[in-house]
This record gives C-alpha cells, sequence and structure tokens, in this order.
C-alpha cells in the first residue's frame, strides 16, 4: 500500500498533525512525518516532494500557518496529489493561511480542508490511495458507517 507524507512547516503544527496521524493509524494506512519549511529549508522541501513518489508516497498532507505557502511549494514540485490542511495560528485566526493555501494558480493544484482540518485530509488521503487497494475502501465504509451509527445513537438518546 501506498503511504501518506505528513508535512509540516514547524513542529508548533504537531498537535494538528497527531490528528491525522490517528486517523491514519485507524485505517491501517502507513505515513511518515517531516518538518521542511517552504521558507526556510525549500532545498529539502523540494527534494523530499521530487522524490516522494519514488519512494512509495501515494498522497501528502501538507500543515502551515500564516503564509502557508508549504502546499503550493510541495505541490509544485511534484504530482501526487498534495492536501493542504491550514493551521490556525493567533494571527486572522488561520483565515491567512487558508486563504493562502487554496488560492493556487492553475495547474498546481491543492486539496484543502477546513482550518485545523486534520482528520479530514487524512481521510482524503486514504480515499486517494483507496482507488487501488480494496481492503481499505472497505475500512473507509466501515469507519463511516460507524460515524453514521454514533449519530443515530445519539438521536435515540436525545431528550429535551
Amino acid at each position: 500500500m501506498k503511504k501518506v507524507g505528513l508535512i509540516m512547516g514547524s513542529d508548533s503544527d504537531l498537535p494538528v498533525v497527531q490528528k491525522a496521524a490517528d486517523k491514519l493509524k485507524d485505517l491501517g494506512v502507513p505515513y511518515e512525518a517531516h518538518i521542511y519549511s517552504a521558507h526556510r529549508t525549500p532545498v529539502q522541501a523540494k527534494a523530499f516532494a521530487e522524490s516522494a513518489e519514488a519512494e512509495g508516497f501515494g498522497a501528502l498532507i501538507c500543515f502551515a500557518g500564516k503564509a502557508a505557502h508549504l502546499a503550493g511549494a510541495i505541490a509544485a514540485n511534484t504530482c501526487l496529489p498534495v492536501i493542504g490542511v491550514p493551521v490556525k495560528s493567533s494571527t486572522l485566526d488561520g483565515l491567512d493561511a487558508l486563504l493562502s493555501t487554496v488560492q493556487m494558480p492553475s495547474g498546481i493544484p491543492v486539496a484543502t480542508v477546513a482550518i485545523d482540518g486534520a482528520a479530514n485530509a487524512a481521510i482524503l488521503a486514504a480515499q486517494i490511495i483507496a482507488v487501488g487497494e480494496p481492503e481499505l475502501a472497505a475500512r473507509l465504509k466501515a469507519d463511516r458507517a460507524k460515524a453514521a451509527e454514533n449519530v443515530l445513537a445519539k438521536d435515540k438518546a436525545l431528550e429535551l
């Protein structure tokens, strides 16, 4: 099975990244986490992106706050699917990161989830990989069914 790359711009993003890692673990999807900065380590970030496909990655999730150029910098250097997670910071509550992540030029797409939307990013990456992995697709369907059961149980228990 292809693995997912979790790339954060700073270790301050780790609490958000951990939510994606936890979801990928739950789904049985292998992953690797790295810290690369689009601004402070652009050479290393580019090298990682350029070699990711050959290293067995099937999708990359990039986490960054503020200027949030990491997902775009990675996407510019690979044809693998890149998912951007804008990370909430003290500056503008993450709106700056959201806009930086979602506003990509034509030809260099970055799928973008909600601010701090790490779990959804992990699910999306798993769905991309599941196209060629029927067992993973079945786990995703079971996960969705379990979520529906939880909602229906809450509905049944609701008292006003």
